[in-house]
Order: structure tokens, then sequence, then C-alpha cells
């Protein structure tokens, strides 16, 4: 049985709950992500952060503010003012299909890992795309084998 801790993805980019809203921003532009898990000093989970909380945190393009002002209001927001801290947790252990239907029917984007309080990896709907993507091209490359040697079975 396969479980999140097969999908999940380790090498992680997360932020502090005292790191700025502009510092996040930046973050998911650099690394092209839309979820940044929060953790404390101590490392421990606190919350999450989505691409959608910055778009509905941030000011206006109608209110005719320029990038520089934008980023210096960014800037003296922490991450904790905006986060969200009650959000929906996997443990490495889930079975990946539990974990499927939660994103699912929740209509989450993503799963943070946690083991006990820590943040070991986060899981998320492109994993999920990623592994159907390798499961139809092992499906695709059976099909091919049986195919040249003429064992298909009909």
């Amino acid at each position: 049985m396969l479980t999140t801790r097969d999908l999940m993805t380790e090498d992680l980019i997360a932020l502090r709950d005292t790191d700025s809203l502009l510092a996040a921003k930046r973050a998911m532009e650099e690394a092209r992500i839309r979820h940044l898990p929060v953790i404390d000093a101590a490392g421990a989970f606190v919350g999450l952060l989505t691409h959608r909380d910055i778009l509905a945190a941030s000011v206006s393009r109608l209110a005719e503010i320029d990038v520089a002002t934008q980023e210096d209001i960014y800037s003296g927001i922490p991450i904790a003012e905006v986060m969200k801290s009650d959000v929906a947790l996997a443990s490495p252990g889930l079975p990946l299909r539990q974990a499927a239907e939660i994103l699912l029917t929740q209509k989450y984007g993503c799963l943070p890992v946690v083991e006990s309080g820590k943040l070991v990896g986060i899981l998320t709907a492109s994993d999920f795309i990623r592994l159907s993507l390798d499961l139809m091209d092992a499906m695709e490359a059976s099909e091919a084998d049986e195919d040249a040697c003429g064992c298909s079975g009909d």
C-alpha cells in the first residue's frame, strides 16, 4: 500500500511565521509554487500560506500604488497575520488513496505532512498529476511490450 511518505515532497521551502508577506511572495515566485508551509522558531508546523491568501491580502492594482510602495507595505506584514493555521494535515503513514480523497473532496491544493508536530513534507495535487503521468507512461510501455511480443492475449 502506498502512503503519503511515498509521494510527498521532502525538499521543502518553508518560511517562519515572523517572515514578511513580501518574503513569501518572492519565495513563491522564485520557486514557482502556490503553497508555503509556515513553521515557528523551533521548526514546528504552525500554518499554511497559499498564493490565494497572498492575493487576498494584496493591494489592488486599481489603487494605483507603485511597486516599491506595495513591496514596502508587504515587507511590514508578518506571515502570521495572513496564513491559515487551521488546515488539514497528513501523517507520513496516511494511505495515499485517503490523502487523494481528502484533496479531491475538500478541494484542497495540498496537505502539509507533519510527524510529531514537525513539518516533514508536503503533498500537492501536482504530486498526484505527476503520479498519474508516470502510471500512464508505464501502462503505455506495457502495452507496447505486449504488442511487440505478440502476447496481448487476443
